[in-house]
């Protein structure tokens, strides 16, 4: 649930304990109007007792010139408080401490030994994903080692939802319900000359960033990426401990237009390679305890660098429509990585579709 701030145009996601600063604070994550001067404090509940602190504020630099943007509330912990249990943000002074609206408080266990592969995936909505496209790829994202995949979902048709509950039931999947749209006029693009809004992208930059600190003591690597993206290692598996930064490249679905849904095996030819676009649209697999911030197309503070991974090792594939529209078909290059997962994949794919009695049976 998200919270207003009181006098103020401010919108609260999530609160957790930030344990790797050389002060203990609580570090909340919200959506900020970029052009309103606010002064906010925070109010701490910790034990018996109600704390004030100052809040520092600050915007994440990738807003994509959309009016709001995400941002970090940063609320200094007093000393005497060891675990703060709730955290309240009002414009200073706070006057009426009984009656500041409070947000649930995440708290976090330290513990980095967690060996879980988390994916997490922004703004769920039906227009971007079908029924066979989000099995198939909730199946391979498994076959690579992840056993934890976060849905932020703004709306889904009943098939969709149907496949959710499934695989929530399974305990793969953990769904976000990701409201923005009853606060905010979000943007249905990356641009606002694309798409006019208050807001980037159904809100994909702070989803993500929810994501990695939801994650951040639960898993050992977190991947950013969409749900019609997939990350694939071309030789072996291939781990990180930082954050890593992994090749585009597009594999255009328009020759199949007349197929319901999307085979993600049937789309077996990339584009080539653009020089100049090489190093854009790129995804990440991240180390979360190294993370502070992040974007869609990397990190934006970390404790350490990021590195680019060989194409050799491992690329990312981006199944959807053709983006160079002036390519002809035998421009295209043949790329069969896909079908070494075909003979573990496809009896997988069946399975679940069964088991949701999407696909009827003689």
């Amino acid at each position: 649930r998200l919270l207003r701030v009181k006098g103020s145009r401010t919108l609260l996601i999530s609160a957790y304990v930030e344990h790797r600063t050389t002060k203990k604070e609580v570090r909340v994550i919200a959506i900020k109007l970029r052009r309103e001067k606010v002064v906010l404090q925070c109010l701490l509940r910790c034990q018996d007792q109600q704390l004030v602190s100052k809040a520092a504020i600050r915007i994440h630099r990738d807003h994509f010139r959309f009016p709001y943007g995400t941002a970090d509330v940063l609320c200094p912990v007093p000393s005497g408080c060891e675990a703060p249990t709730h955290v309240a943000i009002a414009p200073a002074p706070i006057k009426d401490q009984g009656n500041v609206t409070s947000s649930v408080f995440k708290n976090t266990a330290v513990d980095a030994s967690a060996s879980t592969a988390v994916s997490c995936f922004h703004s769920f909505n039906v227009n971007i994903y079908t029924v066979s496209q989000l099995v198939q790829n909730l199946e391979m994202l498994q076959l690579l080692g992840v056993n934890r995949v976060v849905v932020y979902k703004t709306n889904c048709s009943a098939d969709v939802q149907r496949v959710l509950d499934y695989y929530s039931h399974k305990g793969l999947v953990e769904v976000i319900p990701w409201s923005l749209s009853k606060y905010l006029n979000v943007s249905r693009r990356a641009r606002p000359s694309q798409s006019p809004g208050d807001l980037h992208y159904f809100g994909q930059i702070p989803a993500l960033n929810d994501c990695l600190y939801r994650s951040m003591y639960r898993s050992r690597y977190v991947a950013l990426h969409d749900l019609d993206e997939l990350i694939l290692p071309q030789s072996k598996k291939y781990g990180a401990d930082r954050c890593y930064l992994f090749e585009n490249n597009w594999i255009p679905t328009d020759q199949w237009q007349n197929v319901s849904g999307v085979n993600i095996l049937a789309h077996l030819y990339r584009e080539p390679i653009v020089p100049i676009l090489r190093r854009r649209n790129f995804k990440v697999i991240v180390n979360p305890r190294a993370v502070f911030a992040t974007s869609v197309h990397g990190v934006l503070k970390a404790k350490k660098s990021s590195v680019w991974v060989n194409r050799k090792i491992a690329r990312m594939y981006h199944i959807k429509p053709r983006g160079q529209t002036s390519l002809k078909p035998q421009s295209l290059i043949y790329e069969g990585r896909l079908l070494s997962y075909s003979a573990d994949l496809t009896p997988a794919v069946n399975a679940v579709l069964r088991e949701t009695r999407l696909l009827q049976t003689a």
